[in-house]
């Protein structure tokens, strides 16, 4: 409050902090603008219609009647004052000519509250939960890696968004909205976004490679369980999803890109562990949450060249533990990449918090 009080009082620190925001700004917006390359502009008009209906996802429905409602833009802005509720976009679009080898990523703004997003029909991302356990993610960026296959290269393509308002401002409200490339964006060499088995409870047999999960519920990754059938939901569960090695990455020593978790974690491949991030105990409930950061922590773990086979089946499980609120693993990138990629990843990509050092020292000398 003295520093509040001081600046108000002080003409010259308000001059400074005006200067510290723009160049705040000014190094935010270079940032974004080198780090992304716009392969299709998706922004304008988009089919929209009010309402829930999971047929809606399908590349096959018929949209034809559908409104239409300009994205980004709050949908209140766009015709529908008051509305809070589901309500579901769709676009068709063509792959342009010379990106169809390219690693892409669909970005798609901030959803007022929470999203579901389907490719082709494919659910590729989720954000924030859905009711009756509701979470938002209204300043959620959506950028989702498309998956390998997963655009049609030479005929119509379709994006479909399911959208839950709580309140106040809903929709696709703001930012970028198309097909990007990344120049500096972490690209799985293999990705693991989809469908993982997934069980509540706890036994340490669910590490076991051999172990038979085909009985297990399936589960999006990355998401909230909160948002997939599990509300309210705090404990331990298992994540566990089966792959083969191609025969190119079989000497590599590999990295396992596990994105964000929500709390703790202990990852395993083929039975043998990899990795964690905090300690879960004997008595789960026991484990102790640094003051919740570990949900923050993003988790790359890697994998020595013999603990994989090629050509057959490799198992991954991970042991979650969420101690309150939303949990599970919940923001990618999700999949494996070379020792080598990650390591270039690492030099070239500095951390966030260092590039917005310079930024917020001003702000610190400002307020002294």
């Amino acid at each position: 409050m003295k520093k509040t009080i001081s600046m108000i009082l002080n003409p010259m620190k308000s001059q400074y902090l005006r200067i510290a925001i723009l160049l705040l700004l000014a190094l935010v917006s270079f940032a974004a603008a080198e780090d992304w390359k716009c392969a299709l502009d998706l922004r304008g008009k988009w089919k929209f219609e009010l309402g829930d209906d999971e047929k809606r996802a399908s590349v096959a429905f018929d949209d034809s009647k559908w409104n239409e409602i300009f994205v980004p833009s709050a949908w209140e802005d766009e015709g529908y004052p008051g509305y809070d509720g589901y309500a579901w976009y769709r676009k068709h679009f063509r792959l342009p000519a010379g990106t169809e080898k390219k690693a892409l990523y669909l970005r798609l703004g901030c959803a007022d509250d929470v999203s579901e997003v389907y490719l082709n029909g494919e659910l590729i991302g989720i954000t924030g939960s859905f009711p009756p356990d509701f979470i938002t993610a209204y300043n959620t960026e959506i950028v989702l890696s498309i998956p390998q296959n997963g655009l049609n290269v030479s005929g119509d393509n379709v994006i479909a968004v399911r959208v839950y308002d709580d309140g106040l401002a809903g929709g696709i409200v703001s930012g970028k909205i198309g097909l990007y490339e990344s120049k500096g964006y972490l690209t799985p060499e293999i990705s693991f976004v989809g469908k993982w088995q997934f069980k509540t409870g706890d036994s340490e047999k669910w590490m076991d490679p051999s172990f038979d999960d085909r009985s297990w519920n399936q589960i999006f990754v990355p998401g909230y369980w909160e948002s997939q059938g599990y509300p309210e939901y705090d404990g331990v569960a298992w994540y566990r999803l089966h792959f083969k090695l191609p025969a190119e990455l079989s000497d590599k020593t590999l990295v396992l890109l596990l994105g964000k978790i929500d709390d703790l974690d202990e990852t395993y491949i083929n039975g043998e562990k990899i990795g964690r991030t905090g300690r879960i105990r004997s008595n789960p409930k026991r484990s102790s949450i640094n003051d919740g950061g570990e949900y923050r922590e993003f988790r790359a773990y890697t994998i020595s060249a013999n603990l994989l086979k090629s050509g057959t089946d490799n198992v991954i499980a991970v042991r979650v533990y969420d101690g309150g609120g939303p949990g599970g693993i919940y923001e990618g990138p999700i999949g494996i990449m070379t020792r080598e990629q990650y390591k270039e990843w690492k030099k070239n990509r500095p951390r966030q918090e260092n590039f917005m050092e310079g930024p917020w020292n001003i702000f610190e000398r400002i307020f002294e």
